[in-house]
Formats: C-alpha cells, sequence, structure tokens
C-alpha cells in the first residue's frame, strides 16, 4: 500500500493501524517492539539473541507482551478449566500434578501470545507498514512454513519515525522553566 509513504508522525502512523485492524494499539506495541530489535536496514529475524541464547522472533514477541495479558482470574480460570481436562492423567501426586498442570497453562498462553502476535503482523502488512518473508531450511510438505522461520521488515519511512530521536531541549534562560513564572513579584 502507498500509505506508508504518506505518513508524516507517529500519529499517522496509528491513523493506519485504526483502518487496518481490530487492535490497533496492540498492533503499534508490536510494531514499536520489531522496531527496537530491527537492524539499520528494517529487517528483524528470524532468531533474537536472549541472554545469548537464540530466540526465535515470534517468541520474543509473545514473551515482551505476555505482561499485557496477565491477570490473575484470568489466569486462575484457565488453570481450572486445564485441570478439568487433564483429570484422567493426573497421577494423585500433588506436586507432580500441579507441574503437569502449570505447564499445560503456560502451553495454552504461549499458543494464544503466538496467535496474537500473529493476527497483528498481519494487520501491520496489510496496512502497508511492513513486510514479512521467512528464512530458513524449506521442507517440501502440506505446511508451506514447515522449518521455516518469520522475518519482520519495517519500512524505511516508519522504521525513520519510530527511531526519530527525541527533541533537544532549549538552553537558556526559558529552558529551565518551560511554563514560565506563575507568580510575579
Amino acid at each position: 500500500m502507498e500509505r506508508a509513504q504518506e505518513i508524516t508522525g507517529v500519529g499517522g502512523i496509528y491513523a493506519v493501524l485504526v483502518e487496518a485492524s481490530n487492535r490497533p494499539r496492540y498492533a503499534f506495541l508490536v510494531l514499536q517492539l520489531v522496531a527496537e530489535i530491527a537492524d539499520r536496514r528494517g529487517q528483524a529475524g528470524p532468531f533474537v539473541a536472549l541472554g545469548g541464547v537464540p530466540v526465535l522472533l515470534r517468541e520474543w514477541l509473545c514473551s515482551q507482551l505476555l505482561p499485557m495479558s496477565e491477570q490473575p482470574a484470568r489466569r486462575a480460570a484457565l488453570r481450572a478449566r486445564v485441570a478439568a481436562a487433564l483429570k484422567h492423567e493426573l497421577t494423585g501426586d500433588a506436586v507432580r500434578d500441579a507441574v503437569r498442570i502449570e505447564a499445560a497453562v503456560e502451553e495454552q498462553v504461549q499458543a494464544v501470545g503466538r496467535a496474537n502476535v500473529s493476527r497483528a503482523i498481519s494487520d501491520l502488512v496489510r496496512a502497508g507498514l511492513m513486510s514479512r518473508h521467512y528464512a530458513g531450511y524449506a521442507t517440501n510438505h502440506k505446511n508451506r512454513g514447515g522449518g521455516r522461520h518469520a522475518v519482520y521488515v519495517i519500512k524505511p519511512a516508519v522504521l525513520a519515525l519510530l527511531r526519530k530521536p527525541a527533541p533537544l531541549r532549549r538552553q537558556g534562560p526559558g529552558a529551565a522553566n518551560p511554563q514560565g513564572e506563575l507568580f510575579a513579584a
């Protein structure tokens, strides 16, 4: 889309997202995170170094956004649903069962997080703010993405707006108190 070249500020990016996404704030946050780790060409992925260990980009995005969805009541309800679904697999050992349930809950949370990130990336691609391609070994079977991992590329104009440095504050007598004198003597 040509809209990405017309954007003049961060507000313009958000306006484009409002048209293209049902969750523009979430998509904007994903865009901001991708811009944070992208190289100077705007390319991020397929791996991100996390403590010296390579992690898939989508997994990293999911872990960065996980605190947004952390709600104790929702997590407790999910834990109850998972425990009910696993009741025929539980051993009766409270410690082992708790570990099994917690692993299943975490697996579901991660799956939902990955789906949310993928949806947001699709919105960003549809809005013309970024593109995606896949890198890695392509296997020949029904799953087109088999063995390949996503690489996201932010359009140069959008990347420049997201990385625009903060304006410098003026130095001088008016800089110390930008609101001026409230009480004149």
